[in-house]
């Protein structure tokens, strides 16, 4: 993408939010003992990303959305549209609907060679054979596989493939675009430079557009804005920056890399775990938040003595390479993980069952009032 195209991107979102969003979702189905309750709002332009482990509901939302799953009730409204509406009896075919899907599988027509897979879309909306095929070629340009029109999915490599199921989805100028996690079945390498074609061609779609992902990086690089779920409804919403320097649940603290405590704050001092009172740089009163990052603990042999304010005692329950690092589980008044070098973890003796002191200055801790954030 050129800088002018990045420019007319921004300008684009920047401006997004002055009317309705193109997708308005109430998604609420139930099944057996599971029961997925999920608003969503995706405005032209905007990719948002629905992470949560597994379990969570994310597929069934991306079914449900795409037609696949009926609801249970609540609505689906694209447009200014209804597409789903059970109250009221609306319920739109999934070959009625302005959504391109791709699957995690991709599921491309082994059948098929590449350009017969994106013309397929044009062809299944009244498109002539000739113009159909023709917009396929012009797709096949701009994901760079001209060169590999008329071979069948099982001559592509995974990437490639990826790329003919993308432009398949998009062939049809879909309103809203579903990716159910689009990279999950590439190699590392190749799902970099995946990664860096798909933020392209999503910077380019002028619809809205769903990432279904358990995987962090896929989100922070390609997504405007994040919807966690877990256990089937949502437990947080914001912006890359907001999710990751304030998580509020577990899971998302160890999406993002960070010990998470959830306390009572007075002043510079948040009580959590089993009355452990830690020093905090932030100010607040209430139910509070207290996160740091595994790099903030150190460990020592005993006490130490000076600037560290927060020390507990703690006990080694675990030892994991961790990149360049060990990461060192540990449990105490709190359970934290800590991030030593080898050579600190051997002049530690850090085996498990090994007791030692943690410590964490006050200046490493981010504070935050644990006030609901769904907006």
């Amino acid at each position: 993408m050129t800088g002018t195209d990045r420019d007319r991107t921004y300008e684009r979102r920047q401006g997004r939010t002055t009317g309705e969003p193109l997708l308005d979702a109430h998604v609420v189905v139930e099944r057996e003992t599971f029961r997925l309750e999920l608003e969503l709002r995706i405005d032209a332009g905007e990719v948002v990303a629905l992470l949560g482990p597994n379990g969570a509901g994310k597929t069934t939302a991306l079914r449900a959305l795409a037609g696949l799953h009926p609801l249970t009730a609540g609505h689906v409204t694209l447009g200014g549209h209804d597409l789903d509406r059970p109250a009221g009896r609306v319920w739109t075919p999934p070959e009625l609907r302005s959504i391109g899907v791709v699957f995690q599988d991709y599921l491309l027509f082994p059948h098929l060679n590449a350009l017969d897979n994106i013309a397929f879309g044009p062809r299944r909306h009244g498109v002539e054979r000739r113009q159909a095929r023709a917009q396929a070629a012009a797709w096949l340009g701009r994901i760079g596989l001209s060169e590999y029109a008329r071979r069948k999915p099982r001559q592509l490599s995974g990437g490639q493939a990826q790329r003919v199921a993308l432009a398949r989805a998009l062939a049809v100028d879909p309103s809203l675009l579903l990716l159910d996690e689009p990279l999950a079945a590439l190699d590392a390498r190749t799902r970099l430079d995946t990664r860096a074609n798909l933020h392209r061609h999503l910077a380019e779609h002028p619809g809205a557009t769903l990432l279904v992902t358990h995987d962090p990086l896929d989100a922070l690089v390609l997504a405007d804005r994040l919807v966690i779920l877990e256990n089937g409804r949502v437990v947080q919403v914001g912006d890359a920056a907001t999710v990751t320097a304030q998580p509020r649940t577990d899971y998302v603290a160890r999406l993002v890399g960070l010990n998470l405590y959830r306390g009572r704050a007075e002043g510079l001092t948040v009580v959590v775990g089993s009355d452990l009172a830690l020093a905090v740089a932030d100010r607040l009163d209430g139910d509070a938040f207290v996160a740091f990052p595994p790099s903030a603990v150190a460990l020592h042999r005993s006490r130490p003595d000076g600037s560290p304010r927060n020390t507990w005692p703690a006990t080694v329950t675990g030892v994991q390479r961790h990149g360049d690092n060990l990461r060192i589980g540990l449990d105490g008044p709190i359970v934290v993980a800590a991030d030593v070098t080898p050579a600190g973890a051997a002049a530690l003796d850090l085996v498990i069952g090994q007791r030692v002191w943690a410590a964490v200055k006050a200046a490493e801790t981010r504070a935050y009032p644990a006030t609901p954030d769904m907006g």
